[in-house]
Formats: C-alpha cells, structure tokens, sequence
C-alpha cells in the first residue's frame, strides 16, 4: 500500500473546503496539496459529498498538465506497484477510451507479444463502452480473468501478455473517485481521465502507452475537438513523466467497429483479424496502432518496417498462436479457437430489414450496443455468450427495401421485442451516399 512521502518542506495542511474553494475559483494545487487530497480520500478523510464537489470543481476548471501528472503519481502510488524490470523486453501498454464492437486490444496483446513486446493489460471501468473485453473473453470456457499479482507478473514474462481484471490493489484512490464520477456526471474531465488512465496503466509496469481516443456517438467523448483536447493533453502530460513516451490516435466512434457486436460473436471475428483475415476497418485500425507500438518499444524503427513487422506475425500465425497461448495460460479452452463452431450458438437469427431502398447515412453506435445489451444481460449481470448482432452493413452502404442491416442472433423472444426498438432506431437511410468517415483523424506523438 502506499508508502507516505515525507517532505523536508513544512506544509500547514488546508481545509478541504479551501481547496475545493480554490480549485472552484481557478487556482492551480501544489504538489503538497494534491498528495494531501490523494492521502485523505486514501484515509477516507474526506467525505463523499466534498469528493464529488472536488471532481465538479475540477470538470469545470480543469488542472494544468503539470497538476494532472503530479496527480496522476500521487494515484498511482496510492496502491501497488508492479515491477517489470526483471523481464528485459519493452512494456507498452494501450489505453482506449472504448467503442462499440472494437476488439482491437483482444488482438494488439498477442499480436505485441508475438513481435518480442511485453502489453501488460487490466482492464478498468472507463476503458469499455457497454461490452467490455472480459465479457467477450467469457465467451471462452473455463478463462480466468482473475490472476493474483505475482501470477500477471509471472505470465507477462513467460508468455509476453495478460488481459485481466483490473486489481483492487492497483491505484485504489482512482477505483474511490471514479464511482463518484459516474455519480456525478463528471466522467469526461479531460484531467480526471488522464489522471485516472495514467495512474493505472503505469502503475501495471508499462514504460510507455500507447492511447486510441474515440469520438462519436458509439463514444462517452461525442465531440471530435475534445477527444484531439485529450489526446494531445495525454500525451504532454506523459512526456513530463520520468522520460515516458506516449502517441495517440484519436477514430471515429460512429458506427461499430468490425461486423459484429456481442460476446462470442466479438472472439470469432477476433480470431479472423488474428489470421489476417477481418473487417476492413479493424484490419486498418490494429494495422497503425500495432505499428505505434512496435515503434514505441523499438522493435521496429522505420514506418515500413514497423508495417512489415505488424503484418508478418498476423500473417504467419504466430499472433493468433500467442492468443491461444494466452487463453491457455489463464484456463482457458482453446478447442473453440482452432474450431469456432464449438462457441455456443443462439436459438434463432432474424433479419433487420430495411424500411427503405437507400444509402446508410449514418449509424448510432450507442444503440446498436444498447439492444445488444437488451438482448444478452442474464439475470446475474453476466452476458449471454450466443447473442449479438452480425453482418452489419456500414456507413455508405446501398441496400433495397427488406435487406438486411443486419443479423439478430438471440434466445429470448420478449428481450428481442424491447432490443428491436433502439435496433432499428439505430439506422437512417438516405437516397445519396455519404461521403466515408476518416478511421483516423488525428495522430498526436
């Protein structure tokens, strides 16, 4: 647990009521003050109603870089650090702000381990839009995405990558004040976010991140001039972190990622993009983020060998090898990789068919995610493996009247009837085709 710091310098200790004053009125806190704070809420000094006035004080007013990184390590050393520097090959790790049907880091793990890096993954609450990576991972029999510290560290090193739960041993302060941001509407701080990502993903052993900051409808981050504010205020609050390094790709969020979004569905279109195979824009999308990593680690120096190295190991097999390897290693039952049909399969499929002959104008990534969730949450909050959505057809699309948009696989008729509903609310047809969305808008380093 932390260890507390002991400064030569006297500080007189403030009332939190004066800093929650100062914050509200724009002043900047001090090294001193913002370890007091991360000390007090660690110490539960400080009462629910003054953290929640602090977070609202802060989404008005911001931090400056130099606060959020000193924040940031305060979080971080909240808690337990792991330490790494027993295995020589370079830790990086990703950070996503999450999407709809986005399987990226299912892929970027192996894929990074197979090219000789080391992508120590925990995945946090604010990482994930509505399905996260566990719950696709269950679709797997028998994974288990609870491992023990010194069980993550030993198979980082024995196996060069881990997607596992995040540990409540792990930046607890950020665990404390990000329940109380989702309570209090100030989830997207562009300081409470760098804060909160930064304090975990360092504190997991990475050297340096790599970050995909998505803007959308399929996003929490709507507006594309604040996913390019954090993406840059990301990086520069890195860069003045103990000589880390950082680059960020912010994509668009508006329409799913890949063909596909539920559970099982996700894994098998996964284990395609694992063999080179895959939706064009997945395949585009771990292409340049895959390529930011290997250049980051070093392993690749150039542009063109960075793709080259990316492109090899998803074409020769040795990153869908990797994820068995991983899958294994955590208890997982890898028969269903080397034979998808083995994942288990809904009851029924039907078709969403269109209203209209047209062009897909625009899709609501939120809903489509929304109906899925509809359709698949059980009774004990975990996911129906077998349902979710397929063969979505994508922005730009012609269809004729009564083709499908897509494919409903489920096993419920009443959760079907309520899912419809944000389904087909999801879709606007048009009669001229839209121009195509940018994948990636802005490329921050």
């Amino acid at each position: 647990m932390r260890k507390k710091i002991i400064s030569t310098r006297k500080f007189i200790k403030p009332s939190f009521r004066h800093l929650i004053e100062k914050k509200r009125d724009g002043g900047e806190f001090s090294e001193d003050e913002i370890r007091f704070l991360v000390d007090s809420i660690l110490d539960e000094e400080i009462p629910d109603y003054q953290q929640s006035a602090l977070a609202m004080a802060i989404y008005f007013q911001n931090m400056s870089a130099q606060e959020t990184a000193v924040f940031a390590e305060e979080m971080m050393l909240s808690g337990e650090m792991i330490d790494l520097t027993h295995i020589a090959r370079p830790k990086i790790d990703k950070y996503s702000t999450g999407g709809v049907g986005d399987k990226s880091s299912l892929v970027l793990a192996p894929l990074a381990a197979a090219a000789g890096v080391v992508m120590p993954t925990m995945n946090g609450q604010d990482e994930e839009y509505v399905i996260s990576n566990l719950d696709k991972l269950s679709a797997i029999p028998n994974f288990n995405p609870r491992l023990s510290i010194d069980d993550f560290k030993g198979q980082l090193k024995q196996v060069g990558c881990a997607i596992i739960e995040q540990n409540e041993e792990i930046a607890p302060v950020d665990a404390m004040l990000y329940k109380l941001r989702q309570q209090t509407g100030s989830i997207p701080s562009i300081p409470l976010i760098t804060g909160s990502a930064l304090s975990r993903k360092l504190a997991e052993g990475a050297e340096s991140l790599v970050v995909d900051v998505k803007w959308g409808n399929g996003s929490f981050i709507r507006d594309i001039e604040q996913a390019r504010q954090l993406a840059r205020f990301i990086t520069r609050v890195v860069r003045s972190m103990k000589k880390r390094r950082c680059v960020a790709l912010v994509t668009d969020m508006n329409q799913p990622l890949g063909d596909s979004v539920g559970t099982a569905l996700e894994i098998q279109e996964a284990i395609e993009l694992l063999s080179g195979r895959g939706p064009q824009d997945l395949q585009e999308l771990i292409l340049k983020l895959g390529m930011e990593i290997v250049r980051l680690a070093g392993v690749a120096g150039s542009t063109l060998s960075a793709k080259q190295t990316v492109l090899r190991h998803l074409n020769d097999g040795s990153a869908l090898e990797k994820f068995k390897e991983m899958i294994a290693a955590q208890g997982g039952d890898t028969s269903v990789i080397d034979d998808p049909d083995k994942f288990p399969k809904a009851k029924y499929i039907r078709k969403l068919p269109a209203p209209k002959r047209g062009y897909v104008h625009t899709i609501n990534a939120g809903m489509i995610a929304e109906g899925v969730q509809k359709l698949a949450m059980l009774p004990n909050k975990t996911m129906d493996p077998a349902v979710g959505v397929s063969e979505i057809k994508k922005v730009g699309t012609q269809v004729k009247q009564g083709e499908p948009l897509m494919m409903i696989h489920y096993n419920d008729e009443t959760k079907m009837e309520e899912a419809l509903e944000f389904l087909k609310s999801a879709y606007r047809l048009a009669p001229k085709r839209p121009n195509a969305p940018d994948l990636i808008a802005e490329r921050v380093a």
